[in-house]
């Protein structure tokens, strides 16, 4: 933290000098950005390709927590988290607008912290910032991030595609960033009750940073691309595995066969889940966070993809109705839930 002699109150700058200041050095990496901040709008030049845009919101006390999550990560993480968005539609993701909400506890030291973590989110994926806004909150801090991508009208996948048959693939691994989050909550607990115990994360480096600072698999965009297979149905899993198979099958009339044994989970996830009495299983299907991408393929294309070791395939598509089920690992059929995140729930 700062001391109180080099804390500066953003007061002092006033909402324009804020802007200012936070954006004085960002230098534009897209053709496409013809005017990026520091004029009424954005002047964009997409040159003929179709435009995508999505929005998230993050709020204090509900999509993150500050006694464990540091700003600049949290700033990498608001940047990620919409990327993967336009990741998930096929497409590569190229500016954000970032607009924040402060209360009065924070400093512009505190911010400029924020804000190193979304320009190397930004620098990493090569995005450009192009405009935003900021303005007071009595809400403690909030965030919202716009990001708009570009692919060509016949590249771009939708959820509601996904043809009997084809095959259910994942990347990544799952369930990861919910164990990071319990061992967060957990060790919170005990600094509240005694603030003299240091936080024990040793060895836990991979699930933390699931949690504080998650990676959209553009790679994974780009991997598909490379090998010629275009998506027959696209989702990231934001919500849980479960959650977003089941998006995918509702959108697209269909039902699915989903092996348990199949699902990618890290030996740290499994691990680290028997240690909280959770199945790791569950953690995967319903945690949520993770950010890798979902997706359908053709059986077609199963030998320009099986050799990848960042790519499991856990299933498939079938007709509606045959239902969405999950064959565990020791042959028992079950019905496949989502138990994943609810944004209203109380």
């Amino acid at each position: 933290m700062f001391d109180n002699a080099d804390r500066t109150n953003l007061d002092q700058l006033g909402e324009f000098g804020l802007i200012d200041h936070l954006t004085k050095n960002i230098k534009l990496q897209h053709a496409a950005t013809l005017k990026g901040v520091g004029d009424d709008a954005a002047v964009l030049d997409p040159a003929g390709k179709k435009v995508l845009i999505s929005t998230d919101l993050l709020l204090e006390g509900i999509h993150f927590d500050l006694a464990y999550t540091p700003l600049k990560h949290l700033g990498y993480k608001a940047i990620q988290v919409n990327l993967s968005d336009i990741c998930a539609m096929n497409a590569i993701p190229a500016q954000v607008t970032v607009s924040l909400g402060m209360s009065s506890k924070y400093t512009l030291e505190a911010i400029e912290e924020l804000y190193e973590g979304i320009y190397l989110a930004c620098d990493k994926y090569k995005i450009d910032i192009v405009g935003g806004d900021t303005t007071s909150s009595k809400q403690g801090l909030v965030i919202s991030v716009t990001v708009l991508g570009y692919a060509n009208e016949e590249d771009v996948v939708y959820r509601n595609t996904a043809e009997e048959g084809d095959l259910l693939c994942v990347s990544g691994d799952l369930g990861g960033a919910y164990t990071g989050l319990q061992l967060l909550e957990r060790e919170k607990l005990i600094y509240l009750e005694n603030p003299k115990i240091q936080p024990d994360l040793e060895g836990k480096d991979y699930i933390i940073e699931r949690q504080l600072k998650p990676e959209a698999r553009q790679d994974i965009v780009q991997l598909l691309k490379d090998l010629k297979v275009k998506p027959t149905a696209m989702i990231d899993v934001s919500d849980g595995l479960a959650s977003e198979i089941l998006h995918i099958c509702k959108q697209s009339n269909k039902g699915c066969q989903l092996y348990e044994e199949k699902i990618p989970i890290d030996p740290m996830t499994y691990e680290t889940a028997r240690e909280f009495n959770l199945d790791p299983t569950v953690c995967a299907l319903s945690g949520g966070e993770d950010y890798e991408l979902l997706f359908t393929i053709k059986q077609a294309d199963y030998d320009k993809i099986k050799h990848d070791v960042d790519v499991s395939i856990i299933g498939y598509i079938t007709e509606a109705a045959a239902g969405c089920n999950l064959i565990s690992k020791s042959g028992q059929v079950h019905e496949l839930k989502a138990q994943g995140w609810n944004a209203f729930k109380k």
